[in-house]
C-alpha cells in the first residue's frame, strides 16, 4: 500500500469533507502538524470539529483554521494565546469541550485502543463532569469519559521510515501518539524518512500500522513565548 505521498494536499486528497472530527497533535506550537493544517485551509472545507491540546496562536496551528471560520467546535484543554479563539468563543460562535490534558489524551488513546469509555476521577465535582455518567469504585466517585474516535488524524513526527514507523523528538512526543491513533486514516508529516530497517527498533516511538499516509517537508521552529533579559551596562 502505497504510503509516501509528494505533500500535504496530496496526502488529503479524497480524505477531507466537511463536519469532519480530526485529532491534531501538537502542545503549544511544539509538533504542530503545520503543513496539513494549511493544506487543509486550502481545501475550504467547513464545520470541522478539532481534539487537539490547544489551537495555536492567531496565525499558526489551528488558528489559521479559526480566522477563515472553518472550525466549528475544539474539545481542547488549554485555550489561551489565541485572541481570535477567545472572541468567537466569547461570541458564541465556536463551540468548546473542555477536557484536562490527561482525560483528553487518554479519550483519544482509549479510541485507538478500541476502547469506548473509561472511568476517571478526574474532573469530578467540577463543571467537566456536568451531564455525564458517574459511579463509585472503593467508596470514590468516578465520572465516564468516552474515547475519541475522529474522522482524521493529522501529527507531525520527526523522522519516520518508508512504513510509517517513527520517532517524535523531545517535546514534539506530546499528544501527537495518542492522537495518531484514534483517527479511522492517520496522515503524518515528518522532517526525513529514511529506508526501511534504518530505524533502531528500540528507538520507535509509534510503529507505522497507525500510519496511512506520510509527508516529507520542511517545518518553521517557532517559540511560543521568548523572554530575554535587558542587557546589563557595564
Amino acid at each position: 500500500m502505497k504510503k509516501i505521498y509528494k505533500n500535504a494536499t496530496e496526502a488529503l486528497d479524497g480524505i477531507l469533507k466537511d463536519d469532519m472530527l480530526i485529532a491534531a497533535g501538537g502542545f503549544g506550537l511544539c509538533g504542530i502538524p503545520e503543513l496539513l493544517l494549511e493544506a487543509i485551509k486550502q481545501s475550504g472545507v467547513k464545520d470541522l470539529t478539532f481534539a487537539s491540546n490547544n489551537a495555536g496562536v492567531d496565525d499558526f496551528g489551528i488558528g489559521i483554521l479559526l480566522q477563515t471560520r472553518q472550525v466549528k467546535k475544539m474539545m481542547s484543554s488549554y485555550v489561551g494565546e489565541n485572541d481570535e479563539f477567545m472572541r468567537q468563543y466569547l461570541a458564541g460562535e465556536l463551540e468548546i469541550e473542555f477536557n484536562p490534558q490527561g482525560t483528553l489524551a487518554e479519550r483519544m488513546r482509549a479510541g485507538g485502543c478500541g476502547i469506548p469509555g473509561f472511568y476517571t476521577k478526574t474532573g469530578v465535582g467540577t463543571q467537566v463532569a456536568e451531564g455525564k455518567e458517574h459511579k463509585d469504585f472503593n467508596g470514590q466517585t468516578y465520572v465516564l469519559e468516552e474515547g475519541i474516535f475522529a474522522d482524521l488524524s493529522i501529527v507531525k513526527a520527526w523522522k519516520a521510515d518508508e512504513t510509517g514507523n517513527c520517532i517524535f523528538r523531545k517535546t514534539a512526543r506530546n499528544f501527537n501518539p495518542p492522537a495518531a491513533m484514534c483517527g479511522k486514516i492517520c496522515v503524518m508529516e515528518v522532517e526525513e524518512i529514511v529506508p526501511v530497517g534504518s530505524l533502531d527498533s528500540d528507538h520507535i516511538h509509534m510503529p507505522g500500522i497507525y500510519v496511512h499516509r506520510l509527508i516529507q517537508g520542511t517545518h518553521e521552529k517557532r517559540i511560543e513565548q521568548r523572554t530575554v533579559r535587558q542587557k546589563e551596562t557595564a
